[in-house]
């Protein structure tokens, strides 16, 4: 008879569930795996996990006769419909008080659904967020857990020990009910396509409009992350821009300019607009990824559609130093639209997400690690009901610093044809909040003139709508009604 000797089961071993098993055991856990590929475990325990305290099991019921009680599977399967399937031979295996932890980058709204199943079933479901890629995965990734808080202390232990460890602190912690976890881990998604897209154009003003060669970027780059842009993906792009082939050639010139993409950042964008966010910045961030893709189309149309043939012309080191200046300022402006969506979606679920840990669990492990996280959970901190870190007062003093660069920074790429989507919907956004009277005024009376939609009036209470007769042939109202 198999003995129930293993701390946890993983179930699904491509590299990053690899890398995660191989973590655990260098806690000091035992681990059981399995893959519905028999070969692919087979593989592993030849190969990674040989001499490890690590067993293959052929079936899910082998792989749940080796757990420990309460037994606590993870699940690193492809989002969406194979979850599902999983769970359907998974589920009548286990018994009540058993763990399921997805670990996957499943959509918050299954994972809403999969904890209401499950837990009518005496199962807890604990939908995890998983930052790093497979360097992270293997030496300590950010783990975003959310779902039951009675079955968090149960699997504390192990999330913990194999995540990311910032100033002694884990970069782990349970951060609310049901799709809690999941959520968090696409708004980070989302804001990594901003900071992304929010470095490409950079690259691209500093490079095509400004002419500066790969090395001399490398070392911008580095310079930049030595101070306030002090953070992962600078620093991967300052070696980027450095690297080169055997054959001499830097590797970046040979990418096609065609850039893929998963999903996360689209659901934060489709997410945002259902929640009313304006979350613009990641919404460019995929739209740049969707018209990078029509390369065909894009090198047809540029052989029919001029832009200004106009050179730069001015102080170089100047635009570089406003240019790092106005990237700061519009980071702060992304990760302020992200924190306004993950506060919208806590209120409409009823999550106790505390905005000060997430920042905390993304300082180290994932992407989007940075320094300028601890400024965003030291804001939190001081002003728990933050409505916005723009109001902050360190994020207010930087962007309120930078704002004469990065007008100047966009107003230059502008100048020289040089598309930068985020960089200009940033500065929209930064321009709209700032201001506290907007033309939503007319696009109101636009909508009462042809529709009769209503309005709210400046000299009445907030609520009562009104519709005024503008052909003089209708009817003019009020009331406490919108249509």
């Amino acid at each position: 008879m198999t003995q129930e000797t293993a701390d946890i089961g993983l179930v699904g071993l491509a590299v990053m569930g690899q890398n995660l098993v191989l973590n655990m055991e260098d806690h000091g856990y035992e681990v059981a795996v399995y893959n519905r590929t028999r070969q692919k475990t087979d593989a592993f325990l030849a190969g990674p996990a040989k001499g490890r305290r690590i067993v293959g099991a052929a079936s899910l019921e082998e792989l749940v006769a080796t757990l420990a009680r309460p037994r606590r599977v993870m699940l690193m399967v492809q989002a969406g419909d194979p979850v599902d399937a999983v769970l359907s031979q998974l589920i009548p295996l286990l018994e009540e008080g058993d763990i399921v932890i997805d670990g996957g980058n499943s959509h918050f709204e299954d994972t809403i659904r999969r904890e209401r199943e499950l837990a009518g079933k005496g199962l807890h479901y604990i939908g995890t967020g998983v930052s790093g890629g497979e360097e992270g995965a293997r030496h300590g990734p950010s783990i975003m857990p959310g779902g039951p808080v009675a079955a968090w202390e149960s699997v504390k232990d192990v999330l913990q020990a194999i995540s990311a460890h910032v100033e002694g602190e884990p970069c782990c912690d349970w951060l609310g009910e049901d799709g809690a976890g999941h959520f968090v881990k696409m708004v980070h998604n989302g804001i990594e396509y901003g900071d992304m897209q929010l470095i490409a154009e950079a690259y691209d003003l500093l490079r095509h409009g400004l002419g500066l060669t790969p090395e001399e970027l490398s070392e911008v780059f580095a310079g930049w992350n030595e101070g306030d842009l002090d953070s992962y993906l600078i620093e991967i792009t300052r070696d980027i821009l450095r690297t080169r082939d055997e054959e001499g050639k830097l590797v970046l010139d040979v990418i096609l300019d065609a850039a893929g993409q998963k999903g996360t950042g689209r659901w934060t964008a489709v997410t945002a607009l259902h929640q009313g966010i304006p979350v613009t910045l990641v919404t460019e961030a995929v739209f740049a990824r969707s018209l990078s893709a029509l390369k065909e189309e894009r090198v047809a149309a540029a052989e029919h559609l001029p832009g200004p043939g106009t050179r730069f012309q001015g102080d170089r080191d100047a635009l570089v130093a406003d240019v790092g200046r106005a990237l700061y300022a519009a980071k702060i402006a992304s990760y302020a639209q992200g924190f306004m969506l993950l506060s919208a979606a806590a209120a409409e679920h009823g999550w106790s997400l505390d905005m000060g840990r997430v920042a905390a669990l993304w300082r180290g492990g994932c992407i989007i690690r940075s320094r300028f996280l601890n400024d965003i959970r030291d804001a939190y901190a001081d002003q728990p009901e933050l409505k916005n870190l723009l109001l902050a007062p360190y994020f207010r003093d930087a962007v309120v610093g930078a704002q004469g660069a990065w007008r100047r920074v966009v107003a230059e790429g502008v100048r020289l044809g040089i598309a930068m989507p985020a960089f200009t919907t940033a500065l929209s956004f930064y321009d709209g909040y700032r201001r506290a009277s907007l033309p939503a005024n007319l696009v109101q009376a636009q909508r009462d003139f042809f529709g009769a939609h209503t309005f709210e009036r400046v000299d009445r209470p907030r609520g009562e709508y009104s519709h005024f007769d503008w052909t003089g042939h209708g009817i003019a109202t009020s009331g406490s009604y919108q249509a």
